[in-house]
């Protein structure tokens, strides 16, 4: 039997069809989210990148330029988020991005987006629990000092709640991104009182780039290198469809989900951003790691609300942490599930936990995060990856509408493909910034996908689970088209 992509070329061979019970033994829990822990699961996702990371975005383009680059960011996520809102309806599975190149672009569009995604949400955990360490030790709770048994406490804990079961899992992620959103509501009223529009364009100005002055100290490409840490208030909401296979009614809740946490994702950029530069000065928080601390505490130290914003930097980071294992352990799961990667790994437990989806990633994490200590350079691969995925993602949807523009789209993407089509300009110029900011970690993502295209050119593609659903709604595609040639 063979595969075939949409454009009637031979996507792989696949393997003999699997026992009757291959499905069943990788069902997950059908009805467990509805719209609201949809919306904290996309919150959750990013809520720790307004805690720490953006503000180096000060360094490479002062307030002007990463102020541009979190507009022109917000507007390539929000494009992407609409784009997505549809093909999450069409195809409501755990692929994800992944299913939808799947279905557009082929068998291998859809692996390299796989991949890319996989990049992303098995190195972002890995990055994260570096810098829970580091609070925990700056916290001094329990006099803990970072380190490794701080980080496999962080895998170890949070892994488990996983595998107790996706509801409580939700519930428990729901919590923790309230509670973080809540504290930097806090924080901006906190930091109001002592806002100075001169404070904002306080760096230096290098006479020497060209476009340069206050509002843009760098100069004309510095906005261009701020856009990865423009990216830190939103990277990660589009894993929201991820969840699609666990939802209820997702047609409907999928799509109110992506836009009620882009929402609340763009209020909380403009917010941070502003107070905390304004507060206390863009040099004095260009490259500190907890910005919004040094923010409220000035020159006269630690006070109550820095403190209470310092723990509920913490919150952030676990409430992150905690959902990016998740968003890792579905699309693992969903790659595995049709023989993209090796099929033990989609196996489901009693409680319809993928468990080896949750335990090898994060084995992996843990190993990474011990081994390399280097949080900034993993997060850096990781926007590679993120950026891969949003560039092959929008495409995904233009092929679609002009493919299959008689496909029943129970949502439809404000402004078709002229949506998509901006979200891939700008995903592909995010993509070149990533070599302007660090060339290694790009170098370092470019020789894992090497790798990984390896092992499907030469094994995977030609052990595809035809009764898998994005392999199915594939198969149904090409015959429909089929049927229509003839």
């Amino acid at each position: 039997m063979t595969l075939e992509d949409t454009s009637g070329t031979t996507g792989g061979e696949a393997a003999p069809p699997p026992g009757d019970d291959y499905l069943k033994r990788r069902a997950l829990r059908r009805g467990s989210a509805g719209w609201l822990l949809l919306t904290g699961l996309g919150v959750g996702y990013v809520v720790s990148g307004d805690y720490s990371g953006w503000n180096i975005g000060l360094a490479k383009g002062g307030f002007g330029g990463l102020a541009v680059a979190t507009l022109l960011m917000g507007v390539m996520y929000a494009c992407l988020v609409f784009a997505l809102a549809e093909l999450s309806a069409i195809l409501p599975a755990a692929g994800g991005g992944y299913g939808f190149a799947r279905r557009a672009l082929g068998t291998w569009g859809g692996f390299l987006t796989g991949t890319a995604i996989l990049v992303e949400y098995v190195l972002a955990p890995a990055a994260i629990s570096l810098f829970i360490g580091d609070y925990v030790e700056s916290l001094g709770l329990f006099g803990l000092e970072s380190g490794w048994p701080v980080y496999l406490a962080c895998f170890a804990v949070f892994i488990g709640v996983h595998l107790w079961g996706v509801g409580e899992a939700l519930r428990f992620s729901l919590v923790v991104t309230a509670i973080a959103v809540a504290a930097l509501l806090v924080f901006a009223a906190g930091a109001s009182t002592g806002f100075r529009v001169d404070r904002l364009n306080d760096i230096p100005v290098d006479a020497d780039a060209f476009g340069a002055g206050p509002w843009l100290p760098y100069g004309l490409l510095g906005v261009w290198a701020a856009f990865p840490f423009g990216m830190w208030f939103f990277l990660g909401v589009e894993g929201v469809p991820l969840a699609a296979e666990e939802a209820k009614d997702p047609v409907r809740s999928m799509p109110r989900a992506l836009a009620l946490s882009m929402g609340v994702l763009a209020v909380l950029a403009a917010v941070t951003l502003l107070a905390a530069t304004g507060a206390r000065g863009a040099a004095a928080v260009q490259n500190a790691g907890n910005p919004l601390v040094v923010a409220l505490e000035g020159n006269g130290g630690p006070t109550a609300l820095s403190r209470f914003v310092n723990y509920a930097g913490l919150a952030g980071l676990v409430a992150s942490f905690f959902s990016l294992i998740y968003a890792g352990s579905r699309q693992l799961f969903a790659l595995s599930r049709a023989g993209y990667l090796p099929r033990f790994l989609s196996l489901t437990s009693r409680r319809r936990s993928p468990y080896w989806a949750l335990l090898v990633p994060g084995a992996l994490g843990f190993a990474l995060a011990a081994g390399s200590g280097n949080g900034a350079r993993m997060l850096n691969v990781a926007v590679f990856g993120a950026t891969v995925s949003y560039a092959l993602m929008a495409l995904s949807h233009i092929v679609l509408r002009r493919r299959e523009p008689g496909l029943e789209r129970p949502y439809r993407t404000p402004g078709g493909v002229a949506t998509s089509s901006v979200a891939l300009v700008l995903a592909l110029a995010a993509l070149v910034a990533t070599f302007l900011v660090d060339v290694v970690a790009a170098g370092l993502a470019l020789g894992v996908y090497a790798v990984a295209v390896a092992y499907f050119a030469l094994y995977s593609r030609h052990r595809l689970v035809a009764s898998a659903p994005e392999e199915e709604f594939a198969a149904l595609a090409a015959a429909e088209a089929e049927l229509d040639r003839g």
